[in-house]
């Protein structure tokens, strides 16, 4: 069920049992099983982040972060939990100038926020799950102590740091460089000590009782007051780790800062579009910006433009530099901040804001004035010298720099579940990443280096507060269509995420194309603003489009005056999508053959 504009490579799966999309097949087949053991969605995910924690820790892991987006078929209702830790008690921006820092590290453990992934899949279990977490987690359990097919970017990430976890970030040599040699691609990979980690939270689950609910509590207990953020704790107290300025620094972070924490529940933000209502989370991630750009375009006719054409392209891409420079000057934690994400929304607000798209490319960073209120976007710091070691400078934020040394292109995940009762899940796991910072102890996993998305200079939104969440890009996707749901989708991408999933919308409800062909159209993305993470540098304003872009779209382009950098094709995001189709009582799935591990499966 393709539309006329594009046929897809891969084929779109249906069923009427279940829909998994995953950015490894390994996840996906989890959540499937959960799926055919008599769980609903929500089990699937939850087994399915499980996993991703295990077989991508390049990408994510236990230590890291997660924004949950769903929709119960129980209660009717859109949800967001939130799995965003936010910055320890100690943490101010006196504390980091002391140190001789204008920024916040990229790695290390000064950056280190509270893990909130375990605490938003507990809190997703309790509310709207069905089984015991011991189903949920025997297949995360499986791979970290059988072992599993090392993937090539995985191998990659581990070589580029192994004189790091060998010389500097032991903890992390034992996990990842058995034998003291980075593992092959391919090779079978295990993590006994985060399959012990997992054991024990369900041991200590299973000795609080029978009942489903008592145990999923003792499992949150035992990480955020137990044995693991004492071992956090312990281990934070003591050490001092290199990072990416060169020098050794200790955490901020405390046991006390986990005990206090609880993963959120809350309302997502919403925008009608046709006959669609778009759900996203709130402005702590960079979410609503998928909404100020669909609002954006609400006044276009993109139909007529035809798509992937020069004036589409061109009119997106003007959208988005709109949408992301409000994002730099209005986005942070609305619980420390107060955000004007209603009037960003506003039909008013909007239409100034579309008068600003012209025929040719804007050069400025132009965010607009909410209510009136004069927008400030702080500038990136001069930072700390780096350290001189070739395999320090590769070391360098964290997230671009392994991602620019292995050549990988994404640095995070995506699950995404529909089942037979009407359930639509949409996560993107991130965070406590392999090369963030050092895997603790006796824990098997690295804590997330998530507050290096803030800013020391005080004032703005995403300035550094104890207790604040740091604005993150990780920005999963839901829709209702007549009020019934429809559709949930997300991929990998950091600042891209909201373009190209924004693309893919578009194909289906634009240009009537299925799930999967729009997950293989043309994507495009425009960096016309810094980028989220340490150093927070201004990157060249140029317009990256895939090189199968029509020849002729190219160079009007430019004519307009674009800067067109051309990349190879298929090689933008991994958008993975599951959705209803309500007239024939059928569920869909669907995987961008960008991820060649990218997995749908459809029963």
């Amino acid at each position: 069920m393709t539309g006329p504009f594009h046929t897809a490579g891969r084929p779109e799966l249906y069923g009427a049992f279940g829909a998994v999309s995953a950015t490894h097949w390994l996840p996906s087949a989890a959540a499937m099983a959960v799926l055919e053991k008599g769980g609903n969605a929500f089990d699937a995910a939850a087994a399915a982040g499980f996993v991703l924690q295990v077989v991508e820790p390049h990408y994510n892991g236990l230590g890291g972060d997660v924004p949950i987006l769903s929709y119960s078929a129980t209660t009717g209702e859109v949800q967001v939990i939130c799995g965003q830790g936010p910055m320890p008690r100690a943490a101010t921006p006196e504390r980091f100038r002391s140190l001789g820092l204008a920024g916040i590290p990229g790695s290390g453990l000064l950056p280190a926020v509270v893990p909130g992934a375990f605490g938003a899949w507990i809190r997703m279990l309790a509310e709207h799950g069905t089984l015991p977490l011991a189903d949920i987690l025997e297949h995360a359990v499986a791979h970290a102590e059988n072992g599993f097919p090392l993937l090539p970017g995985t191998a990659d990430a581990i070589a580029v740091l192994a004189p790091l976890f060998a010389d500097e970030w032991s903890e992390s040599g034992r996990v990842y460089l058995p034998g003291g040699r980075p593992p092959a691609a391919g090779s079978r990979f295990r993590n006994p000590a985060l399959a012990a980690t997992y054991r024990r939270l369900l041991r200590e689950a299973h000795a609080a009782g029978g009942d489903r609910q008592v145990q999923l509590a003792a499992a949150e207990r035992a990480f955020y007051q137990g044995f693991v953020a004492e071992a956090i704790d312990s281990y934070l107290a003591k050490a001092e780790v290199l990072d990416s300025t060169g020098r050794r620094h200790r955490a901020l972070l405390t046991g006390q800062d986990l005990a206090e924490w609880r993963a959120a529940a809350e309302p997502s933000v919403s925008l009608p579009y046709g006959e669609y209502a778009v759900h996203k989370p709130g402005p702590w991630s960079q979410s609503p910006v998928f909404l100020q750009q669909l609002a954006l375009l609400d006044g276009f006719d993109l139909a007529g433009m035809g798509q992937d054409g020069a004036e589409y392209v061109h009119t997106v891409t003007e959208c988005a530099k709109l949408a992301f420079a409000d994002r730099e000057a209005w986005y942070g934690d609305p619980d420390h901040s107060d955000i004007p994400i209603d009037t960003l929304l506003s039909p008013a607000y909007t239409a100034g804001r579309r008068a600003l798209v012209g025929p040719r490319a804007a050069e400025a960073l132009r965010p607009g004035s909410p209510d009136g209120r004069r927008p400030w976007v702080p500038e990136p710091p001069d930072g700390p010298p780096a350290a001189g070691d070739d395999w320090m400078s590769q070391l360098g934020d964290g997230l671009p720099t392994v991602v620019r040394a292995t050549a990988a292109r994404n640095d995070t995940c995506t699950v995404v579940v529909a089942d037979r009762f009407g359930n639509l899940v949409a996560a993107v796991p991130s965070g406590g990443w392999l090369k963030s910072s050092p895997v603790v102890p006796g824990l098997g996993f690295s804590l997330g280096t998530r507050g290096q998305t803030m800013t020391l200079q005080e004032g703005h939104p995403n300035s550094l507060a104890p207790g604040r969440r740091p604005r993150t890009t990780l920005s999963p996707s839901l829709v209702l269509r007549d009020g019934r749901p429809f559709l949930a989708f997300g991929t990998p991408g950091g600042d891209r995420q909201d373009q190209w999933t924004l693309e893919f919308f578009l194909g289906v409800t634009d240009f009537g194309l299925g799930l999967q062909a729009a997950t293989e159209t043309l994507a495009f993305h425009t960096d016309h603003f810094s980028s989220s993470f340490t150093p927070h540098e201004s990157r060249p304003k140029v317009l990256t489009v895939e090189r199968n872009c029509d020849p002729a779209v190219v160079a009007e382009l430019r004519e307009r005056g674009h800067d067109v950098r051309l990349v190879p094709e298929f090689s933008l995001g991994k958008v993975c999508a599951v959705g209803m189709d309500h007239e024939r009582d059928l569920l869909r799935a669907a995987a961008s053959p960008r991820g060649r591990q990218t997995y749908a499966a459809c029963r």
